[in-house]
């Protein structure tokens, strides 16, 4: 048992973790309907960089040093549009930012500087609670992800830190 607990095999289970969330939310997206807003595409595109991390320290033993500071400051970044995401969800309904076009439109028209102001800041769909289960919604799960992802390898860092 000892030997199966290695860097190499957390970095796989974070990587299969982070892919089969983004399978999930594909599957929210196209099989259920759910449109996701710009927090929810932020939070898509941080869990594919952290599966892309897991997966090249699983592969390239030498480069673990740099991937692990990698996978936690994406996974952090993550859970930082998590929360901003549960917080809009938290405000009522006349304290919620505009609602813009879709993404789509505004990589057509917008310059790219306000594109990625608003999806980071959020728009008014990001306050629609869409899904729920065990009481979160979707970007309560994801916190929940990235948090463990952050506490699984800070675990990783200091307790295999002498591992190479």
């Amino acid at each position: 048992m000892r030997h199966f607990i290695t860097v190499r095999n957390f970095h796989l289970l974070i990587a299969v973790t982070s892919l089969s969330l983004l399978g999930v939310a594909f599957y929210m997206e196209y099989a259920m309907g759910l449109e996701p807003c710009p927090l929810c595409m932020l939070q898509r595109i941080m869990f594919f960089i952290v599966a892309i991390a897991a997966t090249l320290s699983a592969l390239h033993k030498a480069g673990r040093k740099f991937y692990l500071p990698t996978i936690i400051t994406f996974a952090a970044i993550g859970a930082g549009l998590s929360i901003r995401h549960l917080y809009l969800q938290s405000l009522p309904f006349d304290e919620l930012p505009a609602c813009l076009p879709g993404l789509s439109y505004m990589f057509e028209v917008f310059p790219w500087q306000e594109i990625m102001q608003a999806m980071v800041m959020g728009t008014g769909e990001c306050g629609d609670t869409l899904w729920t289960f065990l009481g979160l919604s979707i970007p309560g799960w994801t916190l929940v992800a990235f948090t463990s992802i952050v506490v699984a390898n800070l675990v990783i860092s200091i307790k295999f830190s002498n591992q190479n």
